[in-house]
C-alpha cells in the first residue's frame, strides 16, 4: 500500500490540510508525533491511518519507517508542515533514498541568523547585529539601530519577537530570551515601516513559481506584532509584480533552494522590497483554505504531489476578491462558550467560520500567532467589499469568558 509519513501535525490549519490532502489522492497516511496529547487524541484525526509515537530523533524514525516498509507499506513520501520538522522530513526523505525537498535550504531558511548571512551580499535585509550573552554591546550600537526588532533566530509565528524603543527595552527583552534560551544569539535589527506582504511560493526544478500575493493587517498589541487581516491580491499591477518577483526570485536563489515551497514575509519600504523572515513551508493556519476560497488552488496538495514528483498544476482555477480576518482576545479567561458562529456563518460573502478552541481552554492576549482563536474568511466584488464582510461577520463572533481563580 502506497503510503506518505507526516512528521508532525497541528489539530488545525495548514498541515492538517495536507493529511486530508494525501488521503484525497489516495495514500495510507502516517503521522509520527512526539506529543503523548495527541495519541491519546488520536481519534480526533480520522483522516490518519496510522499514528505513531516517537521522538523526533533520525536514527529513530529511520527505524520506525523500515517498520512500516517490513509491513508492506510503500513509502512515497516523507514530509512536513510545520516547523521545525520541514527539515527533519528532508533529512529522513534522503536518508531513504525518496523524492525530498531541499533540505540544506530548509536549515538555512528555518534559522533567521542563517537566512540573514545568506542574504548579506544583497539590500534585501535591514541593518542587524548579532548578540550574545558574552558581548559586551554600548548603548549606542543600539541607539544606532532604534526603532528595533529584537528577536530569537528560531522563533516561529511572531513569538520572541520584540518591538524595541529604548535601550531599557533592550536589556529587559534580551534578557528574557537569553534566561530562556540559555545564552541563546539573538537579532537585534532595524525596524521596517512599509506595507507587508505574504508570497506564497513554490519552486520546481529551480523555478520559482509565486502561487499568491497576500496583504496582511498587523496589529501590535500585548507587546507583539499580531496578524490579523490577510488580502487577496488578485490583480497587481504589472511593475508591482515584476519588482516583487524579481526580490523574491533573488532571495529564494540565495537561500539555495531548488525544490520545494516556501513563503515570504516582505515589506515594501521606500520604493524597495524588504525580507522579514522565509519559512519552507506553506504559512500555517487558514492559509490553504483561503487560497482554495480565492484562487481555487490547494497548495498543500500540490505541495504533496511536488514530494511525490508528479506533476503540478499551480494556475489558478479562478480569482476572487477574499479576505480573512482573525479573532484574538484582549483579557485571559476559561472559554464558557462562543457566541455567533451561526451569525457570522450567515453574513454576506461568508465562506468559511473556524472556531479553534473548545469549552474549558484557557484563552490569553496574544504573544504568538497560536493565540488567535478564529478566523472568518469572506469574499466580495472588489477587495474592499471582501474585507467588510470579513470584519462584519468576525465581529459577530464573542467569546464568553470566566476569570482564572488564582489556584488554576
Amino acid at each position: 500500500m502506497k503510503a506518505i509519513v507526516f512528521i508532525g501535525t497541528h489539530k488545525s490549519g495548514s498541515s492538517r490540510d495536507a493529511i486530508k490532502a494525501a488521503k484525497k489522492l489516495g495514500y495510507y497516511t502516517v503521522v509520527i508525533t512526539d506529543l503523548n496529547k495527541q495519541i491519546n487524541q488520536r481519534f480526533d484525526y480520522e483522516e490518519v491511518d496510522c499514528m505513531l509515537y516517537c521522538k523526533l530523533d533520525i536514527s529513530k524514525m529511520v527505524k520506525k519507517i523500515k517498520e512500516l516498509q517490513s509491513k508492506s507499506y510503500e513509502i512515497c513520501a516523507i514530509v512536513s508542515f510545520i516547523d521545525p520538522h520541514c527539515e527533519t522530513a528532508s533529512i529522513l526523505a534522503e536518508k531513504l533514498g525518496l523524492n525530498h525537498f531541499t533540505t540544506n535550504a530548509i536549515t538555512t531558511m528555518q534559522d533567521k541568523f542563517k537566512s540573514r548571512i545568506a542574504l548579506k551580499d544583497t539590500n534585501y535585509i535591514p541593518k542587524f547585529i548579532t548578540i550574545n550573552s558574552k558581548d559586551s554591546i554600548s548603548k549606542n550600537q543600539i541607539n544606532d539601530l532604534l526603532p528595533a526588532i529584537l528577536k530569537y533566530p528560531q522563533s516561529q509565528g511572531s513569538k520572541d519577537v520584540y518591538l524595541i524603543k529604548n535601550f531599557s527595552d533592550y536589556l529587559e527583552y534580551s534578557k528574557k530570551l537569553m534566561d530562556t534560551y540559555d545564552d541563546a544569539t539573538i537579532i537585534v535589527e532595524e525596524f521596517l515601516d512599509g506595507p507587508q506582504y505574504i508570497v506564497e511560493t513554490l519552486v520546481i526544478n529551480n523555478i520559482v513559481h509565486i502561487v499568491a500575493i497576500v496583504e496582511q493587517e498587523i496589529v501590535y498589541t500585548n507587546g507583539h506584532f499580531i496578524i490579523t487581516g490577510y488580502n487577496l491580491l488578485i490583480n497587481p499591477t504589472d511593475a508591482f509584480y515584476n519588482k516583487l518577483y524579481d526580490a523574491v526570485d533573488d532571495i529564494i536563489n540565495c537561500h539555495g533552494l531548488k525544490n520545494g515551497p516556501s513563503h515570504l514575509e516582505m515589506r515594501y519600504v521606500k520604493d524597495n522590497w524588504k525580507l522579514i523572515e522565509i519559512n519552507p513551508r506553506i504559512s500555517g493556519a487558514g492559509m490553504n483554505t483561503f487560497l482554495e476560497t480565492g484562487l481555487g488552488i490547494s497548495l498543500v496538495e500540490e505541495t504533496l504531489k511536488l514530494a511525490l514528483n508528479e506533476e503540478v498544476n499551480i494556475k489558478p482555477k479562478f480569482k476572487i476578491n477574499t479576505f480573512a480576518q482573525y479573532i484574538i482576545v484582549n483579557e485571559s479567561g476559561i472559554l464558557e462558550r462562543v457566541n455567533g458562529r451561526n451569525r457570522a456563518q450567515n453574513c454576506k460573502g461568508v465562506k468559511y467560520v473556524f472556531i479553534k478552541p473548545k469549552k474549558g481552554s484557557i484563552l490569553t492576549p496574544p504573544i504568538s500567532m497560536g493565540n488567535r482563536y478564529a478566523f472568518v474568511i469572506a469574499t466580495g466584488e472588489d477587495e474592499f467589499e471582501a474585507r467588510e464582510n470579513a470584519k462584519y461577520a468576525a465581529s459577530k463572533i464573542e467569546f464568553q469568558l470566566s476569570k482564572i481563580e488564582n489556584d488554576l
